[in-house]
């Protein structure tokens, strides 16, 4: 789908026949917004900035020059905007071309809130965005606003963590998935943080950009800086809640572990004698011990062993109290 921005009249001509382009020129157009583009309309965009698009590898790789560059006849960025969905964020790419003449193209393959809201700040004061410049400039400050409220968000699920962390007694594994999340989250958010800045260093260095945007770059990049150290605190501290986390279910499996080795301590003395009267010799006296009351024959040796084993296993139970290793 494309998308025209005209400089006259504040009109924008959405879902436009690629056609159109053949009847406008850099003086008629703001910017060209491309959503998933056709194959015509990649190439009638093509032919009317006389440059060729970015390529679906192009624009995901890493390397600096791919972030931005600039050509005698254009400027070309490519950079990533996040799509939240729930808990965890997708990335989308997106690149940019600034020709001469001040027209940008923006190509991408899903709609973002940073478009919409350029857009809304286009049609409220259209006369503050004479140039694609501008454009461009105002959806890498929409994007870098909205980072700051993925930021935030995450800040605020690391710190309810936190807080039940320290307010449960054990831990489970659903809660190590959820630390590992919302580091995997915090990683992303700060790579692509990173690349907004790299991006805005390269503009304050570049001599193509209106004099006006200088000052709000600065600043632009004062406000990414933050959100680095912001989202590098984030991720310390979801190490010392990770770290916490573990250490609470070692306790839990020390304490489990105590209670095991305990109760066969316990028992030791009491199996020891059991065993000592299970031995197949003759000569064991308690085994003749009787008592006749009666008429009847108590098997007083049989009680005596049982009484035994009932009394050296509270007599280790009592002496474990004792030295308060219970």
């Amino acid at each position: 789908m494309i998308t025209i921005y005209l400089k006259q009249y504040n009109k924008i001509i959405r879902n436009a026949e690629p056609e159109l382009l053949d009847n406008l020129g850099y003086d008629d157009i703001l910017w060209i917004d491309l959503m998933a583009p056709s194959i015509k309309e990649q190439k009638a965009v093509e032919n009317f900035m006389e440059e060729s698009l970015q390529t679906k590898q192009q624009v995901e790789e890493i390397e600096s020059t791919s972030k931005y560059s600039e050509t005698e006849n254009s400027i070309i960025s490519n950079t990533n905007f996040f799509l939240p969905g729930g808990d965890t964020f997708s990335v989308e790419p997106v690149s940019f071309i600034i020709s001469n003449e001040g027209v940008l193209v923006s190509v991408r393959n899903s709609e973002s809130r940073t478009f919409r809201e350029t857009e809304k700040r286009l049609q409220m004061n259209y006369r503050s965005y004479s140039t694609g410049y501008h454009i461009f400039i105002t959806l890498l400050e929409v994007r870098i606003d909205f980072d700051a409220d993925l930021v935030e968000f995450v800040s605020k699920q690391v710190a309810a963590l936190s807080k039940a962390i320290n307010t449960e007694d054990s831990i489970d594994k659903a809660v190590i998935h959820r630390i590992n999340a919302l580091q995997e989250n915090t990683m992303v958010l700060r790579e692509n943080i990173f690349d907004r800045q790299r991006i805005l260093s390269n503009i304050l260095k570049s001599e193509r950009f209106p004099n006006d945007v200088y000052p709000r770059l600065q600043l632009m990049l004062k406000d990414v800086n933050s959100l680095i150290n912001h989202a590098d605190f984030s991720f310390q501290r979801l190490d010392y809640i990770q770290d916490s986390a573990l250490g609470l279910i070692n306790i839990e499996q020390n304490e489990i572990v105590k209670i095991f080795s305990i109760a066969a301590v316990i028992f030791l003395p009491a199996t020891l004698i059991a065993s000592v009267y299970g031995m197949n010799f003759k000569a064991i006296p308690e085994l003749e011990w009787v008592w006749e009351v009666n008429g009847h024959v108590i098997p007083v040796g049989y009680i005596f062993a049982i009484g035994l084993m009932i009394f050296i296993s509270c007599f280790t139970f009592w002496f474990f109290k004792f030295k308060k290793w219970l």
